[in-house]
């Protein structure tokens, strides 16, 4: 008996439609690291637009909130887990800012350069999240003023970077959205009570400096 239930627990965390790995990465994310989250609109399953939103032009197809709302992001497990019950193949979007990480994020091959580039530097980096358009590192949160007296005093910011602070929102593995799937390019470690995650600061100033000295320009961005 104990084999069977086994295999069919095995069969299950193989679905295609996320289920139980989406809800388990869903309660670890509010449970276990008080990430405020909640479920996003679907990837839209004819593919004729990416997402199944309104919206025809929807530039982050199936990796957005919709129904409900950013405001309705918690780390309450009952309201995790009643989500993804009724919903086991929604996206994990996580409402960035206040008690969650914020991120900063850059198209994905310059940010495979910039990573070995930091690399190199001995820049220590948190968890980053990837998809196949756009590569997220995840930050310390800060506040819209610290972000801009940052930006103000650098003489060159890549036009491509994004920030992701508070009323922010970024989706997190193991998503499949309209543009493929999401994942940990850098995991965070095994068992961590809530992963260490640099200051926004840090990043900025090591990121550029990595696609100064990468070559890379804004048009490639």
């Amino acid at each position: 008996m104990r084999e069977i239930l086994g295999r069919r627990r095995r069969l299950l965390s193989r679905r295609g439609d996320g289920g139980p790995d989406l809800i388990s990465a869903a309660l670890t994310y509010a449970t276990q690291w008080q990430w405020p989250v909640l479920p996003g609109v679907a990837a839209d399953p004819q593919g004729r637009s990416g997402c199944s939103c309104p919206d025809p032009e929807c530039t982050v197809p199936g990796a957005h909130p919709f129904d409900p709302g950013l405001l309705a992001a918690t780390a309450d497990g009952r309201m995790v887990r009643w989500w993804w019950a009724n919903r086991p193949a929604a996206p994990i979007i996580l409402a960035t800012g206040g008690s969650a990480p914020c991120a900063v994020s850059l198209p994905a091959l310059p940010a495979a350069r910039a990573l070995v580039a930091l690399d190199r530097m001995g820049m220590r980096l948190g968890p980053v999240v990837a998809s196949p358009a756009r590569w997220s590192i995840l930050v310390k949160p800060y506040s819209m003023e610290q972000l801009g007296e940052l930006l103000y005093a650098k003489d060159f910011v890549p036009g491509a970077l994004r920030f992701h602070g508070e009323g922010g929102y970024l989706a997190l593995p193991p998503t499949e959205s309209g543009a493929g799937p999401v994942r940990w390019e850098r995991a965070p470690l095994p068992g961590s009570s809530s992963p260490w995650v640099p200051d926004v600061e840090a990043v900025v100033d090591a990121v550029v400096d990595a696609l100064t000295r990468t070559g890379v320009s804004a048009p490639e961005l």
